[in-house]
């Protein structure tokens, strides 16, 4: 569980309250998204109610799914805001950290604040975006073209909550999920200590192009990856959406840039 409140919900497989599973077993049963108040909620009912079957739990959430056949639940949020500063950065002629102040320690915390986004692999990725975008209002900010978009529910001024890639309906499910870390010294810090316990490391660590977020994935015994990020970008209704070839050089930043100039000859050499 985050600071926050946001996290992932760990059950049984025969939990009674829980969903059927998806047709190719993936362990994600169901999404639960949160909406500002009432009035959303009641909107959100009204719209999908339109086409497919809606649920009132006694709870006073939503039950339904979307067109891709996974289960949602829709509720009013009650995610609360961490009172943590952000990680404090020293810059020359701009000092974030006061004198004998230092920025990492052994036994710094390192807990996700929030719940970041999660990724679907979909066998109709235009299908998806058409209802995460058309029905619930999502914004595109970014696309990846031969993977997919990058999408942000209005009320969350994060890059991206869902991201979307096309795969075979054999595949059908969550590819991975991820929280937010105050920082990249907080990410190093986080993955360091899943190494140490024995948990192997996916991608990372590294920085997206797009989202400008650190990140640090790793593998778990939940059918999927789970990632760390850091600093991720934030947009509102002005952003223009960007578009680049899915491929190493759009995902990641500066990495993927230094192997392939250096790759071939073994690295710099000095003068």
């Amino acid at each position: 569980m985050s600071l926050d409140g946001t996290g992932l919900e760990i059950r049984r497989r025969d939990d009674p309250s829980l969903p059927p599973a998806l047709k190719t077993g993936n362990m994600l049963r169901l999404q639960v998204l949160g909406v500002v108040d009432q009035a959303a909620l009641d909107a959100v009912a009204a719209e999908l109610g339109r086409d497919r079957q809606v649920l009132r739990l006694a709870d006073g959430s939503l039950r339904c799914h979307d067109d891709q056949g996974f289960a949602l639940s829709f509720r009013i949020s009650t995610r609360t805001t961490p009172d943590m500063p952000a990680e404090k950065v020293n810059a020359p002629g701009d000092y974030g950290r006061k004198p004998n102040e230092i920025g990492v320690s052994e036994s710094m915390p390192a807990k996700p604040r929030t719940l970041s986004h999660i990724v679907l692999f979909v066998p109709d990725i235009d299908g998806a975006v058409a209802f995460y975008r058309d029905r619930l209002g999502f914004r595109i900010t970014d696309t990846l073209t031969g993977a997919g978009p990058f999408l942000r529910p209005q009320a969350n001024p994060d890059h991206h909550t869902h991201f979307f890639i096309r795969t075979p309906p054999y595949m059908q499910g969550c590819e991975h999920l991820a929280f937010h870390m105050g920082g990249p010294t907080e990410l190093m810090v986080a993955g360091s200590r899943m190494m140490e316990q024995g948990f192997e490391s996916f991608w990372g660590p590294g920085r997206h192009k797009f989202g400008s977020n650190w990140f640090w994935y790793f593998k778990s015994p939940l059918g999927c990856n789970v990632e760390f990020d850091a600093d991720m970008d934030i947009h509102d209704d002005d952003w223009a959406p960007r578009e680049a070839p899915m491929g190493p050089e759009a995902s990641q930043a500066f990495l993927m840039q230094w192997r392939k100039k250096w790759a071939p000859t073994g690295g710099p050499k000095a003068d």
